[in-house]
């Protein structure tokens, strides 16, 4: 049955599989698949519950909690939250602390060969030791956890929607994102950990709330609350806003991220936990910082952590800044969605050459490295030396790891102004674009050839397999050609070069991510001035919207391509067309409410189906009815209790004896018990089992005539995993059959209905998901 999911949710299609990759022709048929390609690794898609199942026991276990049960309740999810801000931050300040340290020496190392002009050896102890970190970041991610390659967002994202892909939140890949992001940035490699950090917070958060660990002795009671789906969503959006808020510093802009860019579901509740989560992190990172400024953290620099504290002073604009601000707005826009579409298409070459084996992964990514470190060190060299600004506001030229004028192989007195940009961290190439009066300090060329590289390097830089964020390479690359435009328009703007700078970095984010509030907050919080708020909500504006009409945005595109089932909050216009009997199929799967032993073992064992409709017949009742839905694992731990009867009659009140609530809680991580690994001898398959106390009684239901787009709101906007399809017209069925995520899918719902012509997929920029091998 195609309604009922597998344990990946539909039984995947094997001609989805050999499907060419980069095929020109795109078939109407339906071979979506619910598979998805996590690292390297081929993972079946699991939904989530975030539906409670209000059967007898769950209602008498309620009734059962006392005040201090309650209290207990509340008091743990304020309290872990707390210590996902506190654990997120101090990982958040370590990856900063290791960054700057490892990349820092690796720049001091090769600055003082420079001064000695020792060119070859410094260009071989730079590239080498590049390559050895992005090769030891690769190595670690390809065996140890494919699932740590990449951003994290996407999955993070298609989490909070519903969709759980196994391994993307175990301790496994937690370590390995963290190691994994701070060697791969500290490569030279243009990639950010902003996107890395996101999905580190959601791992801790994940790990927090999964009810504790049997393998580490961690089963105290009070860790057991959150053994169910949707507190551990509220858990892993706070982890999220902790994560981007210790990216950036920027508290407030990491909440409204969680609440514009990840979470499908939201309430005032989560509002404040992830708020009073954030607020944990900024004053963690505050103090820790404060600590690294008496110089106790070795190469730490003026803080880290990406704080552009370069407007504290008034910024003045007129009315006619206002047009140069809207044709980089415009411009980002373009960009932005040129941006999407090639990465898109690179990450679609990858997958072509991951397919090959591991090897030709980290062959791929060591490539990637030393093209990198050849353009890192060799484009300097294209630039000619200025002479030193008299009115320089620090030393020059730079002999320490960052600073405005990079000496390089200039003589004495000058300083290399493309080597300040592209021979340095992210972070200080940031810092010196964004940097305020210094109009005069880059050249035409210079500019140009660095927004050139970082947005070229950004986009193959991205599908290696090692953690990897595109936070900081778009602002790197928005920024560059914001201050080349701010370099063309020169004495009749007031604006200073920085500032453009900033809108720059602001109109690429907007044209690539396509976010708008979050990231004002995010930049205003950067750049700590709030006068430039008209400016950045203009360019933000301006950019989105002109990027909305080419594509999506890149989170989107990428889980797309990894064949997530995600739910978009609209509803295409052909589902106005059609009714949720239209898509639904059978066969059905039920059970009664007195079912035989021998019947349910024989169905798990054949299907692999995770809810089943529990029908009453007579003489339970006068005529077939709708009892419930009962869910897989429910049914498998009834069968692991062996809570058999002899006769087929009611057990009665003596079920709520047996189990405790502890049995049906949802376990956090590893695989749950399967039917293979039950055993039963032949008098207890001709035993009985009443599912009657463990079904949820009122599970949502919607009639057959109802429209695919309300069903859709309703799937999407309550969280569920089955939605029950009953008849509009009595004397049939009682029920006709379950709706799952996959029959919301546009690929699954055209294969069925041709008469969607091909035109009007086009025109809807719909596409079935692909099996893409991207990290």
């Amino acid at each position: 049955m195609s309604t009922n999911f597998t344990n990946g949710e539909a039984n995947t299609d094997h001609e989805s599989l050999i499907t060419p990759l980069l095929s020109s022709r795109r078939s109407l048929v339906n071979s979506t698949s619910q598979v998805a390609i996590v690292g390297a690794h081929v993972c079946p898609i699991e939904s989530l519950d975030y539906e409670i199942a209000e059967n007898d026991f769950f209602k008498q276990d309620w009734r059962s909690r006392g005040k201090m049960q309650i209290f207990q309740y509340v008091l743990m999810k304020w309290l872990l939250c707390f210590l996902i801000g506190l654990i997120v931050s101090l990982i958040g300040f370590f990856n900063n602390l290791a960054v700057e340290n490892i990349a820092g020496m690796k720049f001091v190392v090769t600055s003082n060969m420079m001064l000695a002009k020792r060119f070859g050896m410094a260009f071989l102890v730079f590239s080498v030791s590049n390559l050895i970190l992005t090769l030891f970041a690769s190595i670690i991610t390809a065996f140890i956890a494919p699932a740590a390659a990449g951003s994290g967002i996407p999955e993070v994202k298609a989490y909070l929607n519903g969709v759980d892909a196994p391994g993307i939140f175990s301790f496994r890949t937690l370590v390995i994102k963290i190691i994994g992001s701070i060697t791969a940035v500290s490569s030279s490699l243009l990639v950010g950990k902003a996107g890395p950090m996101v999905h580190t917070g959601a791992c801790v958060a994940a790990l927090l709330g999964q009810g504790g660990s049997k393998r580490f002795k961690l089963t105290w009671r009070w860790l057991r609350i959150f053994k169910n789906d949707r507190d551990r969503r509220d858990l892993v959006t706070c982890g999220s806003a902790a994560g981007m808020a210790a990216a950036f510093r920027a508290p407030v802009g990491g909440v409204l991220f969680a609440l514009e860019e990840m979470a499908s579901w939201w309430r005032s509740a989560l509002l404040w936990r992830s708020f009073f989560t954030t607020a944990v992190v900024a004053i963690v990172l505050r103090a820790l910082i404060d600590f690294c400024l008496s110089g106790k953290c070795g190469l730490f620099g003026k803080g880290g952590l990406i704080m552009f504290d370069v407007y504290s002073e008034s910024v003045t604009y007129h009315l006619i800044d206002v047009l140069p601000v809207l044709t980089l707005g415009a411009i980002g826009g373009i960009l932005g969605s040129l941006y999407n579409f090639l990465l898109d298409k690179v990450l679609r070459i990858y997958s072509r050459i991951n397919e090959k084996g591991v090897v030709y992964k980290i062959l791929l990514a060591c490539a990637i490295s030393i093209f990198t470190s050849c353009l890192l060190f060799g484009l300097p060299w294209l630039a000619s030396c200025q002479p030193c600004p008299s009115d320089a506001s620090e030393a020059c030229p730079t002999i320490g790891r960052s600073g405005n004028f990079k000496k390089f192989q200039c003589p004495p007195g000058h300083y290399n102004d493309l080597a300040s940009l592209i021979f340095n961290t992210n972070d200080d190439s940031v810092r010196n674009l964004f940097s305020k009066n210094t109009n005069f300090e880059f050249q035409y060329p210079s500019i140009l050839i660095f927004f050139v590289t970082c947005f070229f390097l950004s986009i193959i830089s991205f599908g290696i397999v090692a953690p990897a964020g595109l936070f900081i390479p778009v602002i790197v690359t928005g920024a560059s050609y914001g201050r080349f435009v701010g370099m063309l328009v020169g004495s009749h703007s007031n604006l200073d070069h920085g500032l453009y700078a900033v809108l720059g970095a602001a109109s690429f984010l907007a044209g690539s991510m396509r976010m708008t509030v979050s990231l004002c907050v995010i930049i205003l919080e950067l750049t700590n001035n709030l006068l430039l708020l008209p400016l950045i909500m203009l360019v933000l504006l301006v950019s989105k919207t002109v990027a909305d009409a080419f594509n999506s945005n890149i989170y989107d595109l990428i889980m797309n391509a990894k064949g997530f089932p995600y739910l978009e909050t609209h509803t295409e216009p052909y589902m106005r067309q059609l009714t949720v009997g239209d898509v639904v199929r059978g066969p059905l799967q039920v059970f009664q409410g007195i079912e035989k032993v021998g019947n349910i073992v024989h169905v798990l064992s054949t299907t692999s189906h995770n809810g089943f409709p529990v029908i009453d017949e007579p003489p339970l009742s006068e005529s077939p009815v709708l009892y419930g839905l009962i869910l897989r694992a429910h049914v498998i731990e009834l069968l692991k209790k062996k809570a058999f009867m002899p006769t087929p009659v009611p057990i009665g009140t003596d079920a709520l004896n047996l189990f405790s609530a502890g049995d049906f809680s949802k376990r956090g991580s590893g695989n749950g018990d399967k039917i293979e690994d039950l055993q039963f001898t032949e008098e207890e398959m001709e035993m009985f089992l009443d599912l009657h106390p463990f079904t949820n009684a009122s599970p949502y239901t919607v009639v057959d005539s109802m429209s695919l787009a309300k069903a859709l709101i309703l799937f999407r906007e309550v969280g569920l995993r089955h939605l029950m399809v009953t008849p509009k017209i009595s004397g049939r069925s009682p029920v006709v059959g379950i709706l799952t995520r996959h029959d919301f899918m546009p690929g699954h719902i055209l294969g069925l209905h041709p008469m969607l012509t091909r035109s009007r997929w086009k025109r809807l920029r719909i596409r079935a998901p692909r099996i893409f091998k991207l990290f």
